[in-house]
């Protein structure tokens, strides 16, 4: 009985730690490109379940058109901000950076609570209230769906990075901008697609997680400091170290929560992430930009 114990709560803990990973992936490659961090990627999240909700209470769609439709409204409002906003950051304005993205993560929180209110709603899609066993072991079809969703867009957005031009072009940015620069890279077109697939990274995980959880305008608060010290962890701009830390993070939260008391499970990722900069203030896998 233990044993199974023990494998549902990895589980649940595989679950959300992927859930995480689209997070804070999104926030180290937005970091890795721009040498941002983005203090609103917690209301984006928050965009991204609302979006959800709108899609499926309003539209009328079903959780996969919904879910896909939240996202790319998300990943569009992503460009629109760098278009906008972002792009007139120069690079080493660090601070300039902190105190535009605290702004715009304020004015979507802000904006949302305005046309939805501060209540929470709950999301039922076709696919809610389904369980599924497998091996004396029981998770929600909800919960699973976004364990493949998750593990979809992570392996595309590897694919890309790793095997498209522009996946090639973003990494030799990160890597030398001036360099890049004179190859023939042009950095607008480099910057502005690392917001937009890290910003809809985020939508991703908000609308697919939204059917789960309750969706209102400051569910994306905690997410977002949580999703900072995954970075940190794995390493700054480093992506498969935040895929790491995030799913590590996920399963030592439900073991805590598991065997421990449950005000604990939150502060598992701070606690990790002050042994890892007390040993290692580079994190796991070193600080940097790599992508």
């Amino acid at each position: 009985m233990t044993g199974l114990f023990i494998s549902q709560l990895v589980l649940n803990g595989v679950v959300i730690g992927l859930t995480y990973a689209l997070i804070a992936v999104g926030l180290s490659l937005i970091f890795g490109v721009m040498e941002i961090v983005n203090f609103a990627h917690g209301q984006v999240y928050m965009l991204g379940a609302t979006a959800m909700l709108t899609c499926v209470t309003v539209l009328g769609l079903g959780y996969f058109p919904a879910v896909l439709l939240a996202t790319l409204v998300v990943a569009v409002t992503g460009l629109l901000l760098y278009a906008t906003v972002l792009r007139h950051l120069q690079q080493g304005e660090f601070e300039r950076g902190i105190i535009l993205t605290i702004g715009i993560g304020m004015v979507l929180q802000n904006g949302i609570t305005y046309l939805y209110g501060a209540q929470p709603r709950v999301i039922d899609t076709e696919f809610s209230f389904i369980y599924l066993e497998m091996g004396g072991l029981r998770i929600d079809l909800m919960r699973l769906l976004t364990i493949g969703l998750s593990a979809l867009a992570m392996g595309g957005l590897y694919l890309l990075l790793q095997h498209s031009r522009i996946g090639k072009a973003m990494r030799a940015f990160a890597q030398n901008r001036e360099a890049a620069f004179m190859v023939g890279i042009r950095p607008a077109v480099i910057a502005g697609t690392a917001v937009s697939l890290g910003i809809g990274l985020a939508g991703l995980a908000g609308a697919s997680l939204a059917p789960v959880f309750t969706v209102h305008p400051a569910m994306g608060i905690p997410i977002l400091f949580k999703a900072f010290a995954i970075v940190i962890i794995g390493g700054l701009g480093h992506i498969p170290g935040a895929v790491l830390a995030a799913v590590l993070i996920g399963v030592t939260e439900s073991l805590v929560g598991g065997f421990g008391p449950v005000a604990l499970q939150d502060a598992v990722a701070f606690f990790a992430m002050i042994a890892i900069l007390m040993a290692r203030p580079e994190g796991l896998f070193g600080k940097g930009v790599r992508v």
